[in-house]
């Protein structure tokens, strides 16, 4: 949503999908997991009163709306991508089997994964690591406001130190908020390595896949603070 208090920024948008654009061609396979809180945050109509189910579905449905959203940027790069999403909704995209999203990826072609796990009570972050492990991936990169996993927030303490790496246990026990549990406890049980960077930078993707970005690895290491 860029600078905006919610919606779309087209600008933002078009930065994301530029910088996933040039990774992809260089023949890495791509799925992503979109979230939905520019538009509705299930978690907070919850906190004001709404039934959770509900408000989970709610935004469920607001990640396919961003899911389009990515697909028509990523199109217009000439990219060619396809929807999978938990909720069935034929007319705008293809339900979730995981075979057909293999094939997908295998011709070549984006896969974006949306409607999270089509379950309430599970966050897209969750959604993120079961699709990962379901498809086989090297890695889950996490792209978020800050450039890793902080022994603080930064945002409020300037004396907060970025981890270059850090357990999952240790992300676990001293509750660092980086990722739900459930997403943390699923990459740790199947060993996939989990990298945290930052959506904000400029290239950010590019820079991670030659070596030079910013990121926190996240796997069975020990710690290693900057």
């Amino acid at each position: 949503m860029g600078d905006f208090e919610y919606g779309h920024c087209n600008n933002v948008i078009n930065k994301i999908c530029a910088d996933i654009t040039e990774v992809h061609k260089d023949n890495v396979e791509i799925s992503l997991v979109v979230g939905g809180g520019n538009i509705f945050r299930g978690m907070s109509a919850n906190a004001i009163g709404m039934e959770r189910a509900n408000a989970d579905y709610m935004g469920m449905l607001a990640t396919v709306i961003n899911a389009i959203a990515l697909q028509n940027a990523l199109e217009k790069l000439n990219v060619e991508t396809r929807i999978l999403s938990a909720i069935p909704m034929t007319a705008i995209c293809e339900p979730y089997i995981r075979r057909r999203a293999v094939r997908h990826m295998e011709k070549g072609r984006i896969v974006i994964f949306a409607a999270g796990t089509g379950n309430p009570f599970f966050t897209t972050d969750t959604a993120a690591a079961l699709r990962a492990v379901e498809m086989g991936c090297d890695c889950l990169m996490k792209a978020t406001q800050v450039d890793g996993v902080y022994d603080a927030d930064p945002k409020t303490n300037k004396q907060a130190k970025r981890y270059n790496k850090i357990s999952y246990s240790d992300i676990l026990s001293n509750e660092l908020k980086v990722m739900d549990a459930s997403a943390i406890s699923l990459a740790k049980e199947n060993k996939l390595p989990v990298l945290v960077y930052s959506i904000k930078s400029e290239r950010e993707l590019q820079n991670i896949f030659s070596g030079k970005g910013s990121y926190t690895l996240i796997d069975e290491a020990k710690n290693d603070r900057l």
